[in-house]
């Protein structure tokens, strides 16, 4: 069981924010840094976790699109993979989507991620699809009242 928390970021997180998703997205994956950032930064909720040191290891967004709640931009350090970090910003995300009264949640997972989504309940509709150069898909999730967790 994991002991990992997350939170939402505020504005002085955005610097280890913005770090964490160069290194993962743009060093890691070859995502070119124009498309990583974008402006729904701006307005998108931001959830982070940190390390027993206080640094960010993981981060994800929350936009509103149509009515539904959209999560993205998930990343975890790699040194802090399969810690619970990523599954902590998740539950995070799900509760400021209920608090905002959205109750579907969409995400484009990258394939490799999918079990990870499917562990919290999501379900893939559709097929595979290339996005920044990586296989996704489309994934969905109805939140039960109460916030879901991972």
């Amino acid at each position: 069981m994991s002991t990992a928390t997350a939170a939402v970021a505020t504005a002085a997180d955005w610097a280890e924010v913005a770090a964490l998703r160069t290194r993962v997205f743009v060093e890691e994956q070859g995502v070119p840094p124009e498309v990583e950032r974008d402006a729904a930064d701006a307005t998108a909720v931001h959830a982070v976790s940190r390390d027993a040191a206080g640094r960010v290891v993981a981060t994800g967004r929350l936009l509103e699109r149509d009515g539904r709640a959209v999560v993205g931009r998930m990343a975890v350090d790699a040194a802090a993979r399969g810690h619970g970090h990523g599954a902590a910003v998740l539950a995070e995300l799900h509760r400021q989507a209920l608090a905002r009264g959205l109750t579907e949640v969409e995400l484009h997972a990258q394939v490799t991620a999918r079990g990870f989504y499917e562990r919290a309940g999501y379900t893939a509709v559709g097929g595979e699809y290339e996005e920044a150069g990586i296989a996704h898909v489309t994934m969905r999730l109805l939140l039960a009242d109460g916030a879901r967790g991972t």
